[in-house]
């Protein structure tokens, strides 16, 4: 069961999207949901850059940096409470976004975050790749919410990729409470012909009655295409109405998924409907 949210808040133009989408969770599964703000930067780090000579400034800086973020966390947890989720909660951490998450990611069962929205320059890039470094790293699942925010109901349809592989599994583990909930889920297999030492005599088939089994309405979709899995799956979760894509995180190596792109990259740049990624 999901039970703890943990939602970044970084008081950005698609915070919002992602808050609707964790209160929206939060009230189906009647969960605690955990605001984390960010100082960016902690006070070790501070303390090298400024050194000493400016300490003074340095303390006003990062205050003001403390300030900040206690200010997103408090529009935060009205939004959330106007929104009607009954358990909020906020924390402020003294690092990166990154570290932060993945410190308090540790005691959730989902992380929230926003999609890449790489058209804004005066985002930082690691701010931008944050979905990615979260899903690789950390030890929970992470649901990537697109700007427009949820559009069809949540989960509703699901579209689960499955290729056989570990991050699948994890996946599909992961996003099981979203599953059982779903109104139907498309197990969508593209080319599985050329993993054939993966998936067995019926492509599909074992895993389809492994969900089954946890009470999961589910069909096989076979796909066999010449375009590429990401838009495979783009395809059939816009096809489908879908209101949730689950899929594993980076099934080749980080190399070779961030030079030559890769199911995972594809999916969190185009996808529009929130996007659950486990490693």
């Amino acid at each position: 069961m999901i039970k703890t949210i943990l939602m970044h808040v970084d008081g950005s133009p698609s915070e919002d999207s992602r808050l609707r989408a964790a209160a929206l969770l939060a009230g189906t599964f009647d969960a605690h949901l955990v605001g984390s703000a960010d100082t960016g930067i902690g006070w070790p780090d501070y303390v090298l850059i400024a050194g000493a000579v400016a300490a003074t400034t340095a303390g006003m800086d990062f205050d003001n940096l403390r300030a900040a973020a206690r200010a997103r966390l408090d529009a935060f947890d009205a939004a959330a409470r106007r929104l009607g989720v009954a358990s909020v909660e906020t924390r402020m951490i003294e690092d990166e976004a990154r570290y932060a998450l993945l410190l308090q990611s540790r005691y959730a069962d989902l992380v929230v975050l926003s999609r890449d929205v790489r058209t804004d320059p005066a985002q930082p890039a690691r701010a931008r790749a944050l979905p990615e470094y979260v899903a690789l790293h950390g030890a929970r699942p992470v649901l990537v919410v697109p700007p427009e925010g949820v559009v069809q109901p949540l989960p509703g349809t699901a579209v689960v990729g499955w290729d056989g592989s570990m991050q699948a599994i994890a996946a599909i583990v992961a996003a099981l409470p979203l599953l059982m909930c779903s109104d139907s889920v498309r197990l969508a297999l593209v080319n599985p012909d050329t993993q054939g030492d993966l998936h067995g005599e019926q492509p599909g088939a074992d895993m389809a009655l492994y969900l089954a089994r946890h009470g999961v309405r589910v069909d096989v979709v076979v796909e066999r295409t010449r375009s590429t899995v990401g838009a495979a799956l783009l395809g059939l979760a816009r096809d489908c109405g879908a209101g949730l894509m689950v899929t594993g995180a980076y099934g080749h190596s980080r190399y070779r998924e961030w030079m030559v792109g890769g199911a995972t990259r594809e999916l969190l740049e185009r996808s529009r409907v929130p996007l659950l990624l486990a490693h």
